[in-house]
């Protein structure tokens, strides 16, 4: 087959086929490489196509994933109005356009939290079996103490630059990292909850939830660090709460989201990513919000949503 990426007129007739109106309508590029090409297509559908085989399995699972997710979570997920393949062995699926912008851009209210707070609770209630049956995998959950020294790399690093003043991350010593162990059990981890999948109205309400193609069963602590790097440590910790999460799995979270925006900017200012450094930069300062919940020196042995 052929490996050329969709071009807009391979996406004009494949919604010729699929929409009544399908010639009429607006059509423009979301993004462009990737796993997927991902077009606007009109103000009330999007289009995306995957392209290779790795991505049209995944995007096949997304697509059921979301079908039972949404049951529970609360929040919008895009459901898929058609999909099938758009060439030999590469998928598409044509989903509702949700409501709001991206979360890089508007900031999430109170009432916001609470949304992600039943996001969070929901995906707790989602039958792990059920899941893991259409076809997630089970995901060990990271070290936090191996994180951590490899975070200490970069905050050196950094500190070298201006960028961070690598004191601030002895709060995390060894032994409270090893007190943050996860908690037995997994549960369903969208694992990659940063801005640009969140969907906020102008309002700072939370109105849906986008590409669940990362999606496994494993450690809640990941959505709640992904959310300290998307919204803030603040709301990220105050969402938890909410949904029912203790101290240890909000500040697991907290130090995971920590750790990884050291790394990437430290990896982006003196290695090979190419991320958007303003973007590394803004996350850096969302995880490292200060928080009341820091000055937590013991914690139970067990949090309240590990029974």
């Amino acid at each position: 087959m052929s490996d050329a990426p969709p071009t807009q007129d391979t996406v004009r007739r494949l919604l010729d086929a699929l929409l009544p109106d399908g010639g009429q309508l607006d059509v423009g590029p979301v993004a462009e490489g990737g796993e997927h090409s991902t077009w606007w297509v009109g103000t009330r559908y999007v289009l995306r196509l995957a392209l290779g085989a790795p991505s049209s399995a995944r995007q096949r699972r997304e697509i059921r994933l979301r079908d039972l997710v949404r049951q529970h979570v609360g929040i919008a997920v895009p459901a898929s109005l058609a999909s099938g393949e758009w060439a030999s062995g590469r998928t598409y699926t044509l989903d509702t356009r949700l409501q709001g912008a991206s979360g890089d851009v508007v900031d999430v209210t109170a009432a916001g939290e609470e949304d992600l707070a039943g996001l969070l609770g929901g995906l707790r209630e989602v039958p792990a079996a059920r899941a893991e049956a259409l076809g997630l995998v089970r995901t060990p959950p990271r070290s936090l103490d191996m994180l951590r020294r490899e975070a200490a790399r970069s905050a050196e690093l950094l500190g070298r630059d201006g960028e961070f003043e690598p004191a601030r991350l002895a709060q995390l010593a060894a032994q409270a990292a090893a007190q943050l162990a996860p908690q037995p059990g997994a549960v369903v981890v969208h694992h990659d909850l940063k801005g640009e999948h969140l969907t906020v109205t102008p309002d700072g309400r939370v109105r849906g939830v986008l590409d669940w193609t990362d999606a496994v069963l494993g450690d809640p602590a990941e959505d709640i660090a992904g959310l300290s790097i998307a919204v803030g440590a603040r709301a990220a910790v105050r969402a938890a709460t909410l949904a029912g999460y203790g101290p240890r799995a909000s500040l697991r979270g907290l130090w995971l989201a920590r750790c990884d925006t050291l790394v990437r900017l430290g990896e982006r200012l003196h290695g090979t990513d190419d991320s958007p450094v303003p973007l590394l930069r803004t996350q850096l300062e969302r995880a490292w919000e200060a928080i009341l919940l820091e000055l937590v020196t013991e914690l139970a042995d067990k949090d309240p949503e590990a029974g």
